[in-house]
This record gives structure tokens, C-alpha cells and sequence, in this order.
């Protein structure tokens, strides 16, 4: 099925791994032309020299930048024509906060984790939307977290962060772009097999004196699915809400986590 993507310019945040990289690999394998940001340069250019070589048709540009700061976004946006308006595809990605306890969080906490979680993802949609509605095409998705259905007690501040941009973004969506060929969409992964959770896994199998094996096992057998998705798989969802075959498709909320939430909406 051709998601009509070719020739397009997508900038994916947090594309050097996981999440972020399989979303950079469905859309260049869709033809589109990605501008991968994440801060590390060394991961960053590695996985963007990788994606060149597998989808040779296609402009792969590595921006080293803290996405979550002005100057890094300034830098992203001022690639392709820039101040981000040559972008059809924007895909928001930022590490989540860490957990604790709320009595532990002091307003500087609270200030990061909605900089980064809420304000950067804002900040970037408003640097790009009035130039997808101009030309009558754009895709907006946030990568957010299933926390946003169903919160996690000691993920307080992602959740609130998380929250805010989800309400941020279900007014913006159904406004006067929709009616312009832009579509803003929320993608809400559930557990996946990346970094992150390996260094979850491990903290949990230090805590309790399991072996990592039998906690991953545990976590999956709480999975429908019975085991963790893939970056490829996250990516290939993120790439068909970025489809002409997802036009119709704004201000939802897309939950990909195995079957694991069981709330009927």
C-alpha cells in the first residue's frame, strides 16, 4: 500500500534509538526525506549513516541538538528551508521525566518535565502547522505514553505533562486546520523493546534480587500479546497516521500496547 510519502520532509526528535529510530526507518522506507534530531552525535550519526545506506532514495539529515531548548530547535527547524516551514511530517518525541513521589518534586521539577513533555512539543507544532496548512498537507504525532490512559502513581510528573499536551492538543486538532489537509495525532506506547525498558528491567531486578530474565518474562506475561512490541512496529503506526490513507484521523488518541489497557475508551 503506498502511503503517498514520497518526497515528503519529516523531522522525527529522538530518532537516534528506539521509539524515535523506528519511526525515522518507516517514513524513509516510505520515501520521505527524515531530519533525524536527538543530542548524542555520536549514536545520532551512526543511526542516521545506517538509514542512508537502506534507503539510498532518500535525504537523511543528523541534527545534534537538545530539542527541549530554543537553539536546538531553531537548529532542526532551520534545515529544510527553515524556520519550519518546509516540514510535512513532524513527529514529537522527549524522554519522560523520572519517576518518585510527589512530595519529592520541587517547582523546578515540575517546570522540566512540562518544558520538555508539553512546551516543546507546543512550540514545534507552532513553528510548523501554518506552513502544512498553506500547502493543504500535514501530519503532526506526538509520541507520548499510555500513562495518558492510565496513569502510573510514581509517573506523577509525566503524567501531568503528558496530560496537558493531550488536552493541548485535542482542541488544536479539531480547529480550523483540520479542514486543511493537517492532522494532529497522539501515539501512546505501551511497553516496547528498547533501552529504556532494559534499564527499567535491570533497576527492577537489582531492587528485588530476580534475575532480569524473570522480571522481563513477568512484565510480558501482563501483555496480551505476551511480549514486548518492536521500534519497527511502533514506527510502521506512526507512519501510516502520517498517511494520505490517514486523513481523516485527528485529535485521537492511538494506543499501541499489546492489548495490555483494559479500559473499554
Amino acid at each position: 500500500m503506498d502511503l503517498g510519502l514520497a518526497g515528503k520532509w519529516a523531522l522525527v526528535c529522538g530518532a537516534s534509538k528506539g521509539l524515535g529510530l523506528g519511526c525515522a526507518q518507516a517514513l524513509a522506507a516510505e520515501g520521505a526525506h527524515v531530519v533525524m534530531v536527538a543530542r548524542r552525535a555520536d549514536v545520532l550519526e551512526a543511526s542516521a549513516a545506517a538509514l542512508r545506506a537502506a534507503s539510498p532514495g532518500v535525504q537523511v539529515i543528523a541534527v545534534a541538538a537538545d530539542i527541549t531548548t530554543e537553539a536546538g530547535r531553531a537548529a532542526a527547524l532551520g534545515v529544510a528551508g527553515g524556520p519550519g516551514m518546509a516540514f510535512d511530517i513532524v513527529v514529537t518525541n522527549a524522554g519522560g521525566p523520572p519517576p518518585g513521589d510527589f512530595r519529592s518534586w520541587d517547582r523546578d521539577a515540575w517546570i522540566q518535565a512540562i518544558d520538555a513533555n508539553m512546551l516543546t512539543p507546543i512550540e514545534l507544532i507552532k513553528a510548523t502547522v501554518d506552513g502544512m496548512a498553506a500547502r493543504g498537507f500535514g501530519r503532526i504525532v506526538n509520541i507520548t505514553s499510555s500513562a495518558v490512559k492510565a496513569p502510573i502513581d510514581i509517573l506523577g510528573l509525566s503524567n501531568g505533562a503528558r496530560s496537558g499536551l493531550t488536552g493541548f492538543v485535542a482542541g488544536l486538532a479539531r480547529s480550523g486546520i483540520a479542514a486543511q489537509g493537517v492532522t494532529i495525532n497522539n501515539l501512546l506506547p505501551g511497553k516496547f523493546d528498547t533501552d529504556r525498558i532494559a534499564t527499567t528491567i535491570q533497576a527492577a531486578a537489582e531492587k528485588t534480587g530476580k534475575s532480569v530474565d524473570d522480571i522481563r518474562q513477568a512484565q510480558q506475561a501482563q501483555i496480551p500479546a505476551r511480549r514486548f512490541g518492536s521500534p519497527q512496529e511502533f514506527g510502521a503506526i506512526c507512519a501510516f497516521l502520517c498517511s494520505q490513507h490517514a486523513a481523516y484521523m485527528t485529535g485521537q488518541n492511538v494506543l499501541a500496547d499489546g492489548g495490555a489497557y483494559a479500559g473499554t475508551f
